[in-house]
């Protein structure tokens, strides 16, 4: 199934700005979530979302997606080389037994893989960082053998049938001759050893499943979809070969009261039309605490303040952000008489006829058309 445009997955003009990107991304990875969205297929659709923003937010990739789309301009035979076949050796490999080619070492150190824990944080725990324990399943050294996968007192022999080499070479007679085909030892798994007395424990493995308890620090200011590395915490290495790491995604739940935009929180603040009107002092609630703002009089709604340094701090370290309070007048919805009565006089002296009475006018005005007055 061909891919669907990543301008049209994040629900962007080909012209966005970054900003414009970054909010799409944030709103419709909320959206889809694994975590908030149980419908079927949500977690294909996240995986889709991410794909596109890791791919637009980037500027060299951006512009190779703008010239190329999914298209790979370097597959085939006007790209760098015969990519398909693996390259000249392995078709010399397959041909000519590999006659020349690299062979790697079987029992040579790798590294092992890289594990992905995703972790849900409220808002003020992605804002302020915190420490905390997590348990993860991996694989870890047998303890019995010691990795070797064989029996205590015992230890692997090399392979009677690859010698050692971990590969096997498979003649196959064709229409063009016999060919040499180099294959991985079945007998061995490549591994260019034997284990005939394999660990009780393991069963010959080498590695035994477990779930391990690891200390995680989360810095402060670390926002939705970031994620952290735990060097070593991966799955362990092969031959003696280092572990892999452990990634910690970060899904960060939504604030009745604060939005984030970066480092930047914005919030809503009711005020009456007379706070508005003659000015006041009023009560701010920000993540560091209740502040004063002073409301200057004649104020409009959605009049934006701004709070330097009350926003959230950079996970990089590079200072605070702002909070940014916009206020909204709200208009009363029962008025006794009296405060009717002194709205209707402040309206007369303002020189405002209230819309009621404009209408009452208007029709003042038609009836006496009519009786030609």
């Amino acid at each position: 199934m061909s891919k669907r445009d990543y301008y049209e997955v994040l629900g962007i003009s080909k012209g966005a700005s970054k900003d414009e990107i970054k909010k799409a991304y944030r709103k419709l990875s909320k959206k889809y979530h694994p975590d908030i969205n149980k419908e079927p297929d949500a977690d294909e659709k996240f995986k889709e979302v991410k794909e596109a923003y890791e791919v637009l937010s980037d500027d060299q990739k951006k512009s190779h997606y703008d010239q190329f789309g999914h298209t790979d301009p370097n597959q085939g035979f006007g790209g760098a080389g015969f990519e398909g076949f693996g390259g000249f050796e392995d078709i010399f490999s397959t041909f000519f037994g590999g006659g020349g080619s690299r062979r790697r070492d079987p029992n040579a150190p790798r590294q092992g893989a890289d594990l992905q824990y995703t972790m849900s944080l409220n808002f003020e725990e992605a804002v302020f960082g915190k420490e905390t324990d997590i348990e993860i399943p991996r694989e870890e050294t047998c303890e019995t053998c010691s990795g070797s996968g064989a029996k205590p007192g015992t230890k692997p022999e090399t392979c009677r049938h690859c010698h050692g080499s971990g590969q096997l070479n498979v003649e196959q007679n064709t229409p063009f001759g016999k060919i040499v085909n180099r294959r991985v030892c079945h007998y061995c798994n490549g591994t260019g050893k034997e284990i005939k007395d394999k660990c009780t424990t393991c069963r010959g493995a080498g590695k035994v499943q477990k779930r391990r308890k690891i200390h995680v620090k989360i810095p402060a200011g670390i926002d939705d979809g970031q994620q952290l590395r735990v060097a070593g915490q991966g799955e362990p290495g092969f031959n003696g070969g280092p572990p892999g790491d452990l990634y910690v995604v970060f899904h960060v739940r939504s604030h009745e009261f604060f939005e984030r935009d970066g480092d930047d929180v914005y919030c809503e603040m009711p005020i009456t039309f007379v706070q508005a009107a003659l000015g006041d002092e009023i009560e701010v609630p920000t993540l560091h605490g209740k502040v004063k703002l002073k409301v200057p009089s004649g104020t409009q709604t959605g009049t934006k303040f701004r709070l330097k340094g009350k926003g959230v701090p950079n996970v990089r370290g590079y200072g605070t952000g702002d909070q940014h309070i916009i206020v909204r007048i709200i208009t009363p919805t029962k008025l006794t008489e009296k405060q009717k009565q002194l709205l209707s006089e402040f309206a007369e002296v303002s020189g405002t006829v209230p819309q009621g009475e404009q209408e009452e006018s208007f029709f003042s005005k038609v009836k006496r058309a009519f009786k030609g007055e």
